[in-house]
């Protein structure tokens, strides 16, 4: 059975896959209709939390993921493995109380689902490039 946590991500996940594709649509209007499926107020609260994270660093965020991306651009990627690379790039960067290992390990099942054959070990490699050079030295000791 999925965790709360694991179904939150599904869900920002699924947002920020659909304002991918609609990105003349307003995200905070996209994330209220795909997070009102969430039946648990304080996991919606929090995935808005994300939600709202991701869009306030987007810039910020693809580039760090472009500087680890080897013999690829962004725009280049799947829809998928890119915004599972943006997810878990925010919350490698940003979520303090989550292991490293944890978001890895939930954007690879998220690829499994989601993606292709190979979007797991896509993005397991870039983001453990990611947590490596670029996060917070106390996400180590978690």
């Amino acid at each position: 059975m999925a965790t709360r946590r694991h179904r939150m991500r599904e869900y920002i996940f699924k947002t920020l896959f659909q304002w991918d594709f609609k990105s003349d649509e307003n995200l905070e209007e996209i994330a209220k209709e795909e997070l009102s499926l969430l039946r648990d107020n304080r996991i919606r609260e929090q995935a808005f939390d994300y939600i709202q994270g991701i869009k306030d660093k987007i810039k910020i965020i693809d580039e760090i993921i472009q500087k680890y991306l080897e013999n690829w651009s962004l725009d280049r990627l799947s829809a998928v493995d890119r915004n599972l690379l943006r997810l878990g790039t925010y919350e490698l960067l940003y979520i303090f109380d989550v292991p490293i290992e944890v978001t890895i390990d939930e954007m690879i099942e998220l690829g499994k689902t989601y993606g292709t054959e190979n979007s797991g070990k896509f993005v397991n490699g870039v983001l453990d490039k990611i947590a490596k050079g670029e996060a917070p030295k106390e996400k180590f000791d978690l």
